[in-house]
């Protein structure tokens, strides 16, 4: 069974993704922040991870920085998913390590879709 781990602080938000990921037979982990994230990720080793960008503390960005250039996390896909919708933050996320970028609000079959092209 595929397993993402949801770092986002909105509990809405992890409440629509959970219910679209556990409809699909995908194990839902959760983080609120970006520094309980990363520890969640090197705890866990889930298959994939959804980021969010704005929160507070460690954003994203920097969350997917710290998960990309750590060898123990490092070949985690990370999609970051976001309302930040400019073509530099898309840009800058990638950099940062991100496998793909979506922009929400997210319909259920594209998140899905992008989780499988995600693990390959």
């Amino acid at each position: 069974m595929t397993h993402v781990l949801i770092v986002d602080d909105s509990p809405t938000e992890v409440h629509v993704f959970k219910t679209m990921l556990e409809k699909n037979q995908i194990q839902v982990s959760v983080a609120s922040n970006g520094e309980e994230g990363v520890a969640r990720a090197l705890e866990l080793q889930p298959d994939c991870i959804l980021m969010d960008v704005v929160m507070p503390g460690k954003n994203g960005f920097q969350a997917t920085r710290d998960l990309s250039r750590n060898p123990a996390t490092a070949g985690i896909p990370v999609i970051i998913i976001t309302t930040k919708d400019q073509e530099t933050d898309k840009i800058w996320g990638m950099r940062q390590g991100a496998k793909d970028y979506i922009v929400k609000p997210a319909s259920e079959a594209d998140l899905i879709a992008r989780i499988k092209q995600a693990l390959g």
